[in-house]
């Protein structure tokens, strides 16, 4: 188990804040997690410069190239330790991984043992932690399915307010279990956000006030896929509002996978095809469902309280260590030369749009910083001096396993 000492593994939590009982305190707890994890200007900036070093490199090698930021760095959605990915657009007969592999170890920028190459999968990417700044990358080419995609999130942020409140919380908690990588049999982040839209847009809505629930909307998306959602029959569609379709309509030409997500962008095609871990997928999200259930009931128990802050609910179920917390520490330490901040007035009103607070201080170069939230302004007054160490921000618990009860397709909303 990796060390959550200095705050009990829930560094999110405000001393002074008198927290409100049940389900109160844990919608509570996830707007204050939520303050908490959301990237520091320092944080944006550092990796900002991180991308403009690549792309100079890039622009070195191939002059006409074109470089673009995707995934969750692109929408706003990003954990403290999310790798930035970046697909580079240009003509070549053949991918120049290779090439780019050796010229960016000829420049001592990859972190030693962390370079691999892996050109054999349906993306091929080359995928390296920076030297300087233990921040990883995945470099792909030719890809702008991505670029689309996180456009499409950004609109979908706009429309539901509690959706990055939800993704945050529900990413930290598939980083833990290591259920965060497509290519391991987990459910990507796009993936896992197309379920949160879909779990939003069907969301009943005499009940549904995102700001004032995000406790009940936690506990109902674990109830719904951990319990209720039949991955056996049914595919997720957030098209047109958003529905369910029968699997056998919807993959005419590829096997339906273990959960099946349509792409709005290109029908037909499932995007969490490469989900193969779905079953513990889903058992993870049934156990959170429960242990949840438990703790926000009278008398309110969470069996995980000797691993975390006792009077944390949200932490039953998440936990942040203390090398996550020094490695930003260690950030803002060694690199907030690189911030300008603006006036405070400046900030209001920018609600998951292009942000204009924080500049580079590289140079003649000013670089604006986007898709932040006013929230996010302050330096984290938990931040102390540390190491320049940066490791998944897990801690281990175990976590039953248990039957499974699957709804039939008959019993949900199926529109084709």
């Amino acid at each position: 188990m990796q060390a959550t000492r200095k705050f009990g593994g829930c560094p999110w939590q405000q001393a002074n804040y008198n927290y409100g009982d049940g389900i109160i305190g844990l919608h509570e707890e996830i707007e204050h997690f939520y303050r908490y994890i959301l990237p520091t200007p320092t944080e944006h900036a550092v990796r900002i410069e991180l991308v403009k070093r690549i792309e100079s490199i890039i622009h070195e090698l191939w002059p006409q190239a074109l470089v673009e930021i995707f995934g969750s760095f692109r929408t706003g959605l990003f954990l403290p330790n999310s790798d930035i990915d970046l697909v580079v657009l240009g003509r070549w007969e053949k991918l120049p991984l290779r090439s780019l592999e050796l010229e960016l170890l000829r420049r001592d920028i990859v972190k030693a043992g962390t370079m691999h190459v892996v050109d054999t999968a349906l993306v091929p990417i080359i995928k390296f932690t920076d030297s300087k700044t233990q921040i990883k990358l995945d470099v792909s080419f030719n890809i702008s399915d991505g670029i689309h995609s996180a456009e499409l999130i950004k609109t979908y942020l706009r429309d539901y307010p509690g959706l990055g409140k939800l993704v945050l919380v529900l990413k930290q908690f598939m980083l833990q279990r290591k259920l965060n990588e497509a290519f391991s049999g987990g459910i990507s982040s796009y993936s896992l956000l197309l379920m949160c839209i879909s779990f939003l847009q069907l969301h009943p809505r005499d009940n549904f006030h995102a700001q004032a629930n995000l406790g009940v909307l936690l506990l109902e998306f674990f109830e719904l896929y951990g319990i209720r959602f039949n991955y056996a029959q049914i595919a997720i569609s957030i098209g047109d509002g958003g529905c369910y379709k029968r699997k056998e309509n919807t993959f005419i030409d590829s096997r339906p996978s273990a959960l099946s997500i349509d792409d709005s962008l290109q029908n037909g095609n499932d995007v969490a095809r490469s989900s193969f871990a779905i079953v513990s997928v889903r058992q993870a999200f049934q156990w959170a469902y429960r242990v949840l259930s438990q703790a926000v009931n009278p008398p309110g128990e969470c069996q995980l309280r000797h691993t975390a802050t006792s009077s944390s609910i949200l932490g039953c179920i998440i936990q942040i260590n203390d090398e996550l917390v020094d490695y930003r520490a260690w950030l803002h330490e060694n690199f907030d030369h690189l911030v300008v901040v603006e006036p405070i007035s400046s900030l209001y009103g920018q609600i998951n749009g292009a942000a204009s607070y924080v500049t580079l201080a590289s140079g003649a170069v000013e670089q604006r910083i986007y898709q932040t939230q006013p929230e996010s302004v302050p330096a984290a007054h938990h931040l102390s001096n540390a190491s320049p160490r940066q490791e998944s921000s897990s801690s281990s618990t175990e976590e039953p396993t248990a039957a499974v009860i699957v709804v039939s397709s008959d019993e949900m909303d199926v529109c084709s």
